[in-house]
């Protein structure tokens, strides 16, 4: 199933072009993130009553509804830094985590605003997240599936920055982290080691990678950062890129993002200050990111 908030945080499912309402039979939360939780944690008893046409409700075309992200105010953005080989086949660097904002979560469709603060450049960064799906610590990867509920688009936007010595606080503005525009449940999904991640900007390919480049994989990611914190229902974790279709976010454009089995996610930029960048794959920042790879070393 693809689970989906829409308008004024309903829920409701994607079923190709038609959101199919499910607010009569869902449970309801004060806010749309308190709603998909219920959801998440309630799901064993409201997956077939969501599967059972004559129970849901209306159908109404995608084209007419606003769809909300998915997850508008998750407990924890997790992030994994250079988790990717690169396309090399070389081990993977050391395992990196990071947080973003959960105040940079943005619609499906929305604007990423870059701030009026000095950097360097702005980069997308196209990833495949993880859905938690029960509170976690110290997760076995041997049991890592059984706390994650599903799968969905994110892009990991990135002002490139030293910000007072902490380069990741430039990934933490508010709308610097599209996601959606649903959450596929893992069912669906027959292994995310698997899939194929897109990425355009205006028409212009950038990102187009597997995520069995990934280094390291799910379950070490899942029992790495359980062991750190605790995880719980609503959080998200996102997989980290492939760099090698890296490339600038700026005024006027508009992104795309298409995974396999997730859907595809689109967003617009604006600048205030009407910065410009070449509007091409920034080959210098993925020649460095291979480069520490291949040198293992950050």
């Amino acid at each position: 199933m693809q689970l989906v908030l829409y308008d004024d945080y309903k829920p409701g499912l994607l079923k190709g072009d038609a959101v199919v309402d499910l607010s009569g039979i869902a449970p309801q939360g004060r806010t749309g993130q308190e709603t998909m939780e219920a959801i998440i944690t309630g799901f064993a008893g409201l997956k077939e009553k969501f599967a059972a046409p004559a129970a849901a409700g209306k159908t109404v075309p995608l084209s007419s509804v606003q769809l909300r992200a998915p997850l508008p105010r998750p407990g924890k953005v997790i992030c994994m830094g250079v988790n990717y080989l690169e396309f090399t086949k070389k081990d993977p660097l050391p395992i990196l985590v990071f947080f973003k904002s959960p105040e940079a979560v943005l619609d499906p469709g929305g604007t990423v605003v870059l701030p009026p603060v000095d950097f360097r450049i702005c980069h997308h960064e196209a990833e495949v997240a993880v859905v938690f799906g029960r509170q976690g610590r110290n997760v076995p990867e041997a049991q890592w599936e059984n706390y994650v509920f599903g799968y969905t688009n994110g892009c990991d936007v990135s002002a490139r920055g030293e910000f007072g010595g902490n380069s990741f606080i430039g990934k933490s503005f508010d709308t610097f982290c599209p996601i959606g525009p649903a959450i596929t449940t893992k069912d669906e999904i027959a292994d995310p080691h698997r899939l194929h991640v897109r990425f355009w900007v205006d028409g212009q390919d950038r990102h187009d990678y597997g995520t069995d480049d990934m280094g390291h994989r799910i379950p070490e990611c899942v029992s790495y950062v359980s062991s750190i914190m605790t995880i719980n229902p609503g959080d998200i974790l996102l997989l980290g890129t492939n760099h090698q279709g890296i490339g600038p976010l700026q005024d006027g454009e508009s992104a795309v993002m298409e995974t396999t089995g997730l859907g595809r996610l689109t967003f617009n930029v604006r600048d205030p200050l009407k910065r410009s960048w070449p509007k091409e794959i920034d080959t210098a920042m993925a020649s460095s990111v291979k480069g520490r790879i291949e040198a293992d070393k950050y």
